[in-house]
């Protein structure tokens, strides 16, 4: 296929609500928009199904690198969603059954011919959370739950505990404990609504102070570099929406060992897109929705990481 001849659609949240400076979408939509493919916007909601057959009401987008001015959007029009050559998924979580929805319909689309990014499939499979348990090797201790007595006997191993929620994004409802922290019951009660729903307890990773590195794989393959998101003073958390401050690095040997171990299996799986989350020596998380720190690294290096990963999905078109 010529590159200028891509239709390309993205789904996402609404582009007048993004942080233009940040945003990893829009880095995906310059460069295709560089390689002369052709841009349709969707929100969730534009999306249907009649008779088999997935559809959109799209909107004809240009972009911008402009703080002021980030975009130009047609009218709606209809569309049969096989129309599109290249379909983003790149709606931000929660992931929750209307995420799901739009998955089923983004796989009739799938059958139909288009090449979605990341495999609709996948999107539903490959949890952030609890599909690092996939990975053992290469994780800190870690227990999936919703029993009260395993994560006190766990809390009582591991002494010092991260305890987070399966479907959360951006650090939100994350708690560091400890052995005993006279607030352990109730948070453990809070976030697994009295039992009723697993969560991810891991092994608290004091590296975590020297940052969060966010490694990009690009159709299982590391980018160079990561993004290292040190927490703000007094906080925990290593995410940018939270505070944190992004300093680009070189990746370790043992970044590599991990995306060696990840990477390979995130491409059979058709995840072209994909930021693991390295603490110390260990993977955390592994990002498969709508994935971010594109546009920090290439600030700091110089790059252009979304023609990389556009250079991935027209090979893939290709084949």
């Amino acid at each position: 296929m010529s590159p200028s001849k891509c239709r390309l659609g993205v789904v996402m949240d609404p582009i007048d609500g993004i942080q233009q400076k940040k945003d990893s979408t829009l880095a995906m939509l310059m460069a295709a928009q560089a390689r002369g493919w052709e841009l349709t916007y969707f929100c969730q909601q534009d999306l249907s199904v009649r008779d088999g057959v997935p559809l959109g009401q799209g909107k004809n987008i240009t972009v911008h690198d402009d703080p002021d001015n980030w975009f130009e959007i047609g009218e709606p029009h209809s569309l049969a969603l096989e129309e599109l050559d290249v379909i983003l998924m790149r709606k931000d979580p929660p992931f929750n059954m209307e995420y799901i929805y739009t998955t089923y319909i983004l796989e009739l689309a799938e059958q139909r011919g288009s090449k979605v990014v990341n495999k609709a499939s996948s999107l539903r499979d490959v949890n952030e959370k609890a599909y690092t348990a996939w990975f053992p090797q290469c994780t800190p201790p870690s227990l999936i739950s919703r029993d009260h007595h395993e994560f006190s006997k766990f809390l009582s191993e591991q002494q010092k505990i991260v305890i987070k929620p399966l479907d959360g994004m951006g650090g939100k409802s994350i708690f560091v404990v400890s052995d005993g922290d006279p607030n352990a019951n109730v948070i453990l009660e809070t976030l697994t609504y009295g039992g009723t729903q697993f969560v991810l307890a891991q092994r608290y990773i004091p590296e975590i102070n020297d940052g969060d590195k966010r490694v990009l794989l690009i159709d299982g393959k590391p980018f160079d570099y990561s993004l290292a998101r040190i927490p703000a003073p007094g906080e925990t958390r290593g995410n940018l929406v939270m505070g944190a401050k992004g300093e680009g690095r070189k990746l370790t040997e043992r970044d590599r060992w991990i995306c060696s171990k990840v990477g390979p299996t995130l491409k059979r799986k058709g995840v072209m897109f994909a930021g693991l989350d390295i603490i110390g020596d260990y993977l955390t998380e592994i990002n498969v929705t709508s994935p971010t720190g594109i546009r920090e690294l290439d600030r700091q290096y110089g790059t252009d990481i979304a023609d990389i990963l556009m250079t991935a999905i027209n090979h893939g078109l290709s084949e």
